[in-house]
């Protein structure tokens, strides 16, 4: 074997799509297709934390996922709040630093909450930085950044 192909990468990102089609496919509620995907995403964080990648991102909720149902939308974050809470013991445990990027303002205030504190019980972890990218987009982010250099006069400013 080549001394290239036995490289492992140091920072592999998913976009988590397509759960709700494969529960769908196979007849069942769309949300039984999210309780999968978590699961695989328990497989998914073990697996990369044993192998030994440095970084794993995971596209779990996109802005533009917030025109879903109500109820899915609920469903949804219902979910990330339990998975929250149940691994982030295994986080600790495994050394996974687990962060969250996108914006907060628009997420339920107990959801925040829950966040900060599984970012902060799992601060110490090296051995995988772990980030699920959560009402995420690069151009909503890339917009709100623009908005925060021009400022409100529309001046621009490489002090904001």
């Amino acid at each position: 074997m080549a001394q290239s192909e036995k490289r492992t990468p140091t920072h592999i990102a998913i976009i988590m799509d397509g759960n709700g089609r494969w529960a769908e496919q196979r007849g069942q509620a769309r949300v039984r297709g999210h309780l999968a995907g978590a699961e695989a995403v328990r497989r998914t964080v073990t697996a990369a934390a044993e192998m030994g990648l440095e970084w794993l991102t995971l596209y779990a909720f996109s802005c533009e996922n917030w025109r879903r149902p109500r109820a899915e939308v609920d469903a949804l974050m219902g979910l990330f709040g339990r998975y929250l809470r149940a691994e982030s013991a295994l986080c600790r445990e495994k050394g996974i630093r687990l962060t969250v990027a996108g914006r907060r303002d628009r997420l339920p205030k107990a959801l925040v909450r829950q966040i900060e504190r599984a970012e902060r019980e799992t601060a110490g972890g090296e051995a995988l930085q772990l980030r699920i990218a959560v009402d995420y987009s690069a151009r909503d982010a890339a917009v709100r950044a623009a908005g925060r250099l021009a400022g409100a006069d529309g001046a621009i400013s490489i002090d904001a």
